[in-house]
């Protein structure tokens, strides 16, 4: 191991002083990958037409297909807000001063 390392080995009888893992400290733990915390994501339940579940299969391969739905979603939310910006800006334009 290199010397510069922030881990520390746990020798087994240090495992006495381990406080009991509740759910409380669960409750405040957060879920990372590569060091990045990762979003929750929330359970829903929604009826898509068959077509619209096939065609995102076929460009996932078969798994992935809701992130890429996911992905879709997002997208027509930025294209939403910047319609709304567009809209406002305009609207600020025309406004007599």
């Amino acid at each position: 191991m290199k010397e510069n390392t922030t881990s520390k080995i746990v020798e087994l009888d240090d495992l006495d002083e381990v406080p009991p893992l509740t759910a409380e400290f669960f409750a405040h733990a957060v879920h990372r990958v590569g060091l990045k915390p990762v979003g929750k994501k929330m359970k829903i339940n929604i009826t898509l037409d068959p077509d619209i579940v096939a065609w995102y299969k076929a460009k996932a391969g078969g798994r992935g297909y809701q992130t890429l739905m996911n992905a879709a979603l997002r997208e027509a939310m930025r294209g939403s807000e910047i319609i709304e910006t567009v809209r406002q800006v305009i609207r600020e334009e025309l406004h007599p001063a």
